[in-house]
């Protein structure tokens, strides 16, 4: 039988004093966020004396713009959302500029995070029956730099190359960090929120010097996608419960 969450939760904050500990309702989603100075030696504890044997995942995040919408979804139905907003959402503002949304009739900036990129590890215990989120912000925003778990999760490897390859995030000490899933003359990290959503090159083969080459975009224009349904899933519970939890630690 699985330990109380609550229980679980008081030992990590036993254990790793300096860190923050998150229970998010209604499913008990449990976050311990670590400086970066303590990342290495806070997963080394947590494997070898909390159990957690498997790394699941790594994931980059980018909290340039968290929290805004690009629809109004007071009045969803389940025919769609009842209408765009204005204001500049992520992917579509300049090199250079903040995401901004629509307030009180008004064109607002969003508010710009303290500390923006943050990687987060994904951990499981088969022993202990339990799932764990470590979270860890870089202290740069220019250059986002977190040390590599691959010494401690072999598996770690390709997660955190896709996250350096999507984010931008450094992962110090990574044994080949090198791009996994674009290729090697992609230019930016199209994850990231300034990142504009038509790209910033695009490939064409050209019949005169029969090669490929890349070009700056001419062919796509910028546009909202818009979604269609909204359903009623835990997604939207978890998120309203780590809003709660943000007003209660404030």
């Amino acid at each position: 039988m699985a330990e109380p969450t609550a229980s679980f939760a008081q030992r990590l904050r036993d254990r790793f004093p300096a860190a923050q500990v998150t229970v998010v309702e209604p499913r008990g989603e449990t976050t311990l966020e670590v400086d970066a100075g303590q990342w290495l030696a806070t997963c080394q504890a947590l494997r070898d004396e909390f159990g957690f044997e498997q790394l699941t995942a790594v994931s980059g995040i980018d909290y340039m713009g968290y929290g805004s919408d690009e629809w109004d979804t007071d009045g969803v139905s389940s025919g769609g959302f009842s209408r765009g907003v204005e204001g500049k959402g992520s992917g579509r503002f300049a090199w250079g500029e903040s995401p901004s949304q629509e307030h009180d009739g008004g064109i607002v900036p969003v508010a710009v995070p303290q500390r923006r990129f943050a990687a987060v590890l994904h951990l499981l215990s088969y022993a202990n029956n339990r799932r764990l989120r470590v979270r860890c912000f870089a202290a740069d925003d220019a250059l986002p730099v977190v040390p590599s778990v691959t010494a401690i999760w072999a598996g770690a490897n390709w997660f955190e190359r896709e996250a350096f390859d999507l984010f931008g995030i450094i992962f110090e000490g990574h044994p080949d960090l090198r791009r996994l899933l674009t290729d090697y003359g992609f230019v930016g990290h199209p994850f990231r929120k300034d990142f504009p959503l038509i790209g910033n090159v695009e490939v064409r083969y050209d019949a005169e010097r029969k090669r490929v080459v890349y070009e700056p975009v001419t062919s796509v224009e910028p546009r909202v996608g818009v979604p269609r349904v909204i359903r009623d899933d835990a997604r939207y519970q978890t998120s309203a419960g780590e809003a709660a939890q943000g007003e209660a630690t404030r």
